[in-house]
């Protein structure tokens, strides 16, 4: 069999299977859905195997695609450690390092990129939207080499085996209001928001979860208006009035214009993490990364 494996259809074949369609690996990788349709075809033709099957309007990856995406993962985390560990060979760590990054953790990388910057010229630190809950899958998976998380005592986040978590910093979460309008005075129980309305993420996400399960042990059930992921909208929606948030000073990071915050009794947290791989370790460029994240990032927190 005259396989023709290459890395390039097969990092787009690991996208399919990661976002669940041609369409939106597309979006993720910078190609047009025809392009990808013909990596596909060309890779099927190589492998002599069908790697999709249609099922309804769903694109389901066969057994042989299934098969061959399992092991791409391990070819594409090969060669990205081959190619770190050759460029940290002379000179100083020399790569391009890809860290995922969610809205709250950007303002996380500013500092860690100066630092990098400035202690190694050699290493190119470029970022990439990753879902938050994500953050472990897209590291095991190879799509980057480092991604920032959440993780909550209430909802962890998922851990997968070769990716290790290097806590960054703990956050307590206060509660965001309209400026101007009737709040509690000094710290307030997650009970004194049982009537108002909520804006919070949907409940599958981790965050939302937490924060759900957090009220449900004080026997209160959030009386949610708006479902909303994004923390910058979030943020808009309670400066507007139409409800209240719980926040975190790094969320604060993104608005605090015509928000107010109350200070919670209720001890709700989250932990700020960094995902890399465990096996292979990392190679010196992404150590370096890591190093300048662990020494420049220090969560603000409510207390």
């Amino acid at each position: 069999m005259d396989t023709g494996l290459d890395l390039v259809k097969l990092r787009t074949l690991v996208e399919i299977r990661e976002t669940g369609s041609m369409t939106a690996a597309a979006a993720a990788l910078g190609y047009t859905t025809g392009a990808v349709s013909q990596q596909m075809a060309a890779l099927g033709r190589s492998v002599r195997a069908e790697l999709f099957t249609q099922v309804g309007r769903r694109l389901q990856l066969t057994d042989a695609g299934r098969l061959l995406a399992d092991h791409a993962v391990g070819l594409l985390s090969l060669a990205r450690q081959t190619e770190l560990a050759l460029a940290g060979l002379s000179g100083g760590p020399r790569a391009q390092v890809l860290i995922g990054v969610f809205g709250t953790a950007a303002a996380l990388l500013p500092r860690a990129l100066l630092r990098v910057r400035e202690h190694c010229p050699g290493v190119r630190l470029r970022s990439v939207e990753v879902d938050v809950d994500d953050a472990t899958s897209a590291v095991a998976a190879g799509r980057v080499d480092l991604a920032f998380g959440v993780d909550y005592p209430q909802a962890p986040i998922p851990r997968a085996r070769d990716v290790a978590l290097l806590v960054l910093g703990t956050e307590r979460f206060a509660m965001a209001t309209a400026a101007g309008r009737t709040a509690p005075e000094g710290p307030a129980s997650l009970r004194d928001f049982a009537d108002e309305p909520w804006i919070l993420p949907p409940e599958q996400s981790s965050y939302g979860r937490a924060v759900r399960l957090a009220c449900r042990r004080l026997d209160v059930e959030p009386r949610v208006d708006h479902v909303v992921t994004d923390t910058a909208s979030t943020l808009s929606l309670v400066a507007a009035g139409l409800g209240v948030a719980p926040v975190t000073d790094l969320m604060l990071a993104l608005r605090r214009e015509g928000l107010a915050t109350v200070p919670l009794t209720d001890r709700v947290e989250r932990t700020m993490v960094l995902a890399h791989r465990r096996e292979p370790a990392p190679q010196p460029g992404v150590r370096a990364v890591i190093d300048a994240v662990r020494t420049s990032v220090t969560p603000g927190r409510h207390g």
